[in-house]
């Protein structure tokens, strides 16, 4: 049987599940080399330890979502298939100015009945316009409902009565959008406030940390891994495969390949030179059309103790600083350990304008941003580490209109028909968004294989 070599450009989640997926539908006959340009796998995610202290946090992707309250979840079998353990993960505190606001009666105690009549009134029309089945099905259809499409989430939020409320809300939602109300969808922003809802999704952690799904990805899938290998470019060799160029250490390597997935943020793709004007059009045309950049920025101190259980019991909380940002539990990863880690998680502007802060003027703000009834907090500090992410998510992910799925993943099938793209900004900027966009296109390389080692036989 003939043999067919898979080039993936990336070694994060993306190209990582790809390779894992084609070892699993399609091993005896296809060999795949996988490029990563740092020297280390699992691109966003992230799992790393204090130098002062045996305390892990997440420096990359903070949580997984568990869509299965509405049906199968791909990516809750896949961590089960590998045999990780899981920790749920939930809070619904919010803290404006020196109030913890955990429900709706703490948000009409803080800013009155007005307040709390324009939230069920706003949260009455999230649900009317989209349902727990339109919320699992709305990155995954053939042909997507576009719902409010060309309108950005501000002309809804812009339409809440009561300011209180708006703001309550904006901070509630900001770190999971990465971006501003003005610069996302209607329906992105639903989705990031409905999955508040435990009737929508829920939110877990792996045992240990998350790092731990590429780890094991990365035992299975027996591919030949390029660490430190920037490409360059891909074009047509003579032979008629792709080429892939590279680089690593000054050196440069050309490889042929009968496909290549390229697995990559959509910010990385500009860096590459994809030869022949018909590709470079096509893939210039795909940056644009996801081309809605977002940012994080994560500042993670460890403490002696624990300091806020006290008053705030649940895996994360939101505060009111930095247009809204989120405070994860790190230590509720461990609950064994005898420290404390606190992680704020910044996003959209305020993360950029924030990012070319010093490490030591980032982990000044963090602390001066708690509010007055934790700062002896302070003085329990050990240790922080600071990370970007800045331009390395998508705020509007799938882009409008929402194309296809075979025209997501191929961006040129006339000419170029082996070449495809995986990422989580084809769908909804998560790990379970990149799960099925590199399921997708390792069951479609798997057909194609199979149909022409068919017509290769014969």
């Amino acid at each position: 049987m003939r043999r067919w070599n898979v080039g993936i450009i990336g070694g994060g989640p993306g190209g990582l599940l790809t390779a894992y997926f084609l070892r699993k539908a399609a091993d005896s006959f296809i060999e795949i080399t996988i490029f990563e340009a740092s020297d280390r796998l699992g691109g966003k995610i992230e799992t790393c330890r204090f130098d002062s202290a045996d305390a892990i946090y997440e420096a990359g992707a903070a949580e997984l979502y568990d869509y299965s309250p509405v049906d199968e979840d791909p990516l809750r079998q896949l961590v089960a298939e590998l045999g990780l353990s899981i920790h749920p993960m939930g809070g619904s505190a919010v803290i404006l100015g020196e109030k913890v606001v955990a429900n709706l009666d703490d948000l009409r105690d803080l800013n009155g009945r007005p307040a709390t009549d324009a939230m069920i009134e706003f949260d009455r029309c999230a649900r009317d316009t989209m349902s727990p089945r339109e919320f699992f099905d709305s990155d995954h259809l053939e042909t997507p409902r576009q719902i409010h499409s060309g309108q950005w989430f501000d002309s809804i939020t812009g339409n809440i009565a009561d300011a209180n409320a708006r703001r309550y809300l904006e901070v509630m939602i900001h770190s999971d959008l990465a971006t501003e109300p003005a610069k996302t969808s209607v329906a992105y922003g639903l989705q990031n406030y409905l999955m508040n809802d435990g009737t929508y999704m829920r939110l877990y952690c792996v045992a240990g940390g998350n790092e731990q799904i590429p780890r094991e990805l990365a035992r299975r899938i027996q591919a030949n891994v390029l660490l430190g290998h920037q490409v360059t470019s891909v074009g047509r060799s003579k032979h008629g495969k792709l080429r892939v160029n590279s680089t690593q250490a000054g050196s440069s390597r050309d490889d042929e390949f009968d496909f290549v997935v390229v697995a990559l943020p959509n910010n990385y793709l500009p860096n590459l030179r994809f030869e022949g004007q018909r590709l470079a059009e096509a893939m210039a045309r795909h940056h644009a059309h996801y081309d809605y950049p977002a940012h994080y920025l994560r500042v993670t101190i460890l403490f002696r103790e624990p300091f806020w259980r006290g008053v705030l019991t649940e895996s994360y909380f939101m505060l009111d600083q930095f247009d809204g940002c989120c405070l994860y539990d790190e230590s509720s990863r461990e609950p064994e350990s005898p420290h404390g880690v606190l992680g704020w998680l910044l996003g959209g502007a305020a993360a950029l304008e924030k990012s070319v802060m010093s490490d030591a003027e980032l982990i000044s703000l963090a602390l001066d941003s708690l509010p007055e009834f934790l700062r002896h907090g302070r003085e329990l500090f050990l240790e922080a580490k600071v990370h970007r992410w800045v331009w390395a998510v998508n705020g509007l992910p799938g882009g409008v209109p929402q194309l296809p799925l075979d025209k997501r993943h191929q961006p040129e099938p006339i000419d170029h028909p082996d070449l495809f793209v995986v990422g989580d900004y084809l769908f909804d900027s998560t790990l379970n968004g990149v799960l099925d966009s590199a399921d997708y296109v390792a069951n479609w390389l798997t057909a194609l294989t199979v149909e022409h080692s068919d017509s290769w036989k014969t």
